[in-house]
């Protein structure tokens, strides 16, 4: 964007700008930082009246400070100062919501001076949140600027992934068939789920490696089942027979290969299908995203066709659903927001966001195809003239397949800070799939969705 001033001898009376900005709750906590103001009704985690509820509301200085904005980007425009400001409150803004900054030249002063109306309406019901006057010396002189790049600001990590821990630690503890634990990090990956009690391990494995594993982290397994396997294939099996049997509500992966694990759970009579494909999701807690952000299929399906791409977004949808999303906003992502016949995975967009217009696919909105920005940033929506209930605003992304899926995950984990928590789902019981290199936050989330979703969907069942 090009931001260009306008002198005074350039600007007629009623001549207006205006941006309009989507408010996060990090955006609060940034402006809580810079200002000093750690009024606790305007950080989304605190309930700062009392009533019970936790409010988010925009501060007010906030708000008007999105006036200065248009001011000092568009009209006037690089080099505006202010002389005063008046402001008048009508209504709160809330985290999640958007707002339009609005100014109008009133009157053409001496000395350089304008007098402004200014105000901020909330985009969608039109509403006046504050309104007032401005009185601003234009610039002097013409100026011309690319925008400027400013640092981004984390305010917070693991906030969704703590969200879900405190929705899923009132739950019963989630019986799992952990299959060979037998390294530190698996071992300790579900020994730290146990303490959170979210779910009560079944340690299947080489009982002596497994001992010998506690023994080195410094841990206490003997109140925990220790089901002999001497070999990989073997505790597989018993994991599947243990879901079977109704022993267990969930498998979590060891040291083991994934391959090695599900090749029993794909046996057509003793397995665990239930008719669906098994697909892979990440659910994603991304420093600066209002919301978790699901990744899906970064780890099973190499290529899928159009069939299996059915079950993955429904597959997402569901899991979606158990962690709080009412009704998940599903971008399928392509190179491209068009059609392009020689771009498959576009037509495999469409025909998908077809199929849940018609209810093939249930339970959320369907969108494609969509490029990644305009996927999850409103503004690359809006240029390129995407507008729907999923544009700018996804919570599910469905990459074309594993390549993209994999480094569409790696960057956000690499680059942007976020962390995965990851799940297999399709099957009889969720399957919880850690990576080596996954925090202990990490595996506490994978824990926590795969207990929430299970309680939420296959309960009934057990």
């Amino acid at each position: 964007m090009m931001f260009e001033s306008r002198k005074w001898d350039e600007i007629e009376v009623g001549q207006s700008a205006e941006l309009k900005r989507l408010c996060t709750a990090d955006d609060f906590y940034v402006f809580a930082a810079a200002s000093g103001n750690h009024n606790p009704v305007h950080l989304e985690a605190e309930d700062g009246d009392g009533d019970g509820q936790k409010e988010a509301y925009a501060p007010g200085m906030f708000v008007a400070s999105l006036i200065t904005a248009v001011l000092g980007n568009l009209l006037p425009g690089p080099g505006t100062l202010y002389r005063s400001q008046s402001l008048r409150f009508h209504d709160l803004a809330a985290a999640g919501q958007e707002l339009c900054a609005r100014v109008e030249v009133l009157e053409k002063l001496p000395g350089d001076l304008l007098r402004m109306k200014t105000e901020v309406r909330r985009v969608g019901d039109d509403a006046l949140i504050v309104e007032g006057e401005a009185e601003v010396h234009a610039p002097q002189k013409h100026l011309k600027f690319d925008a400027l790049e400013v640092p981004g600001l984390i305010s917070q990590r693991h906030r969704h992934f703590e969200k879900l821990l405190e929705k899923a630690e009132p739950l019963p503890d989630l019986v799992t068939a952990v299959v060979c634990p037998e390294e530190p990090v698996s071992l300790d990956g579900a020994l730290l789920a146990a303490e959170h009690h979210l779910i009560e391990p079944l340690l299947i494995g080489h009982p002596e490696k497994i001992m010998s594993v506690a023994k080195e982290l410094g841990r206490d397994v003997t109140k925990f089942e220790i089901l002999p396997a001497e070999h990989p294939r073997d505790a597989a099996r018993m994991a599947v027979q243990l879901v079977n049997e109704g022993r267990a509500g969930a498998v979590m992966k060891g040291h083991l290969h994934t391959d090695a694990l599900l090749k029993p759970m794909l046996d057509k009579a003793t397995g665990l299908r239930i008719g669906k494909r098994f697909t892979h999701v990440f659910v994603m807690d991304v420093p600066g995203v209002v919301h978790p952000l699901i990744v899906t299929d970064a780890a099973i399906n190499i290529a899928p066709d159009l069939e299996t791409k059915v079950h993955i977004v429904q597959n997402a949808i569901d899991v979606a659903i158990s962690i709080g999303i009412d009704v998940p906003k599903v971008g399928v992502l392509s190179a491209v927001e068009t059609v392009t016949p020689a771009i498959p995975s576009s037509l495999d967009a469409a025909l998908l966001s077809k199929m849940a217009e018609r209810g093939q696919i249930t339970g959320g909105e369907v969108d494609g195809p969509l490029a990644m920005d305009n996927a999850v940033d409103l503004a690359a929506a809006r240029t390129k003239g995407i507008r729907s209930a999923v544009a700018g605003r996804a919570e599910v992304l469905v990459a074309p397949g594993i390549d993209s899926a994999n480094m569409l995950a790696k960057q956000l984990a690499y680059i942007s800070h976020a962390e995965g928590a990851g799940l297999m789902l399709g099957a009889k019981v969720p399957v919880i799939l850690n990576s080596r290199s996954d925090s202990g936050m990490a595996r506490l989330a994978s824990a926590a969705v795969a207990s929430i979703h299970y309680h939420r969907t296959c309960g009934d069942r057990a």
